[in-house]
């Protein structure tokens, strides 16, 4: 997912390459009859560097993002997958 904002946000001339753009995930994994499944994912994101009139299309760019991601599209309709995305 990472990945593919990444993409997203070069494509619209803010920089996400050398470390400015990182993400943290964690996920809530239940025991379902004794196997453990993964429910809910959550990554946020960290993009440093983007210029103030850049951050309306970091946030666009953010809001379609995991619809264009093969990963999120491929699990999205068996796990919850939430992001949010942070200027630093």
């Amino acid at each position: 997912m990472t990945g593919t904002l990444g993409g997203a946000l070069e494509a619209r001339g803010i920089d996400a390459a050398e470390g400015r753009l990182s993400s943290e995930a964690e996920g809530d994994v239940v025991l379902e009859q004794k196997v453990l499944v993964i429910k809910r994912i959550r990554v946020r994101y960290r993009l440093e560097g983007c210029p103030s009139d850049k951050r309306e299309a970091a946030l666009r760019a953010h809001e379609f993002h995991a619809s264009r991601c093969p990963v999120a599209v491929s699990i999205g309709s068996a796990i919850s997958i939430s992001t949010e995305l942070r200027f630093a």
